[in-house]
């Protein structure tokens, strides 16, 4: 999985929205598998304060023990040690916690913690439906329901990308039999092309299309 650092940046390039019982959650869609959906988004259907759900979430001892689960399985740069001493004082009336205390301390990338005007919590969906689970059992199915939408538009606009890439291809590879060049280096040619298409999809997914 990419750094925290590469998928806030990749966040930048791509943004999409869901729908759950009239609420708009934003999505940073980054390659198809590792979606991060706003967490402060999800907490507005609670209260008004998103940041003081997200953060009451946070203390509890099982919400701590599933990040760090997450973490182990997921990011080989996590800090068990420091987890570990989170996890005993978690719980407790004194233990707080935030987004940007557990990244620091643990070097999480399932969280994403950003400051100003348009920031915001952001988490990996596996740990967003965790979350929304415990805001609602009947929103966090909403959420899923339009989160399976959006995918699905992802797919077919995938689709459709790919074709174009096998179209582009055979008129290539017409281009190059012409000219006389070797079936080998062809392919070669052929595949390089395929590679840097694809990246472009990949890249821009969420601007080529509607």
């Amino acid at each position: 999985m990419n750094s925290h650092k590469d998928l806030y940046n990749m966040g930048k390039k791509g943004k999409d929205i869901i729908q759950a019982k009239g609420f708009t959650i934003e999505v940073i869609t980054n390659d198809f598998v590792n979606d991060f959906i706003s967490l402060t988004d999800i907490a507005k259907y609670k209260s008004d304060e998103p940041n003081d759900v997200i953060k009451n979430w946070m203390r509890s001892k099982d919400t701590i023990e599933f990040l760090g689960l997450w973490e182990l399985l997921n990011n080989p740069d996590f800090k068990p040690v420091e987890f570990d001493g989170l996890k005993k004082e978690a719980g407790y009336n004194a233990f707080t916690m935030s987004p940007k205390k557990w990244i620091e301390n643990t070097n999480a990338i399932g969280l994403i913690s950003r400051a100003g005007r348009n920031g915001g919590t952001f988490a990996h969906k596996d740990i967003a439906f965790e979350f929304a689970s415990w805001i609602s059992a009947e929103f966090k199915l909403y959420i899923i329901k339009d989160y399976e939408r959006l995918k699905q538009d992802e797919t077919n606009r995938l689709s459709l990308h790919q074709l174009l890439v096998l179209a582009n291809m055979e008129s290539y590879n017409a281009i190059l039999i012409k000219q006389g060049i070797p079936q080998r280096e062809r392919l070669l040619l052929l595949n390089k092309m395929a590679i840097e298409q694809l990246k472009i999809i990949e890249n821009h997914h969420g601007k080529l299309l509607p």
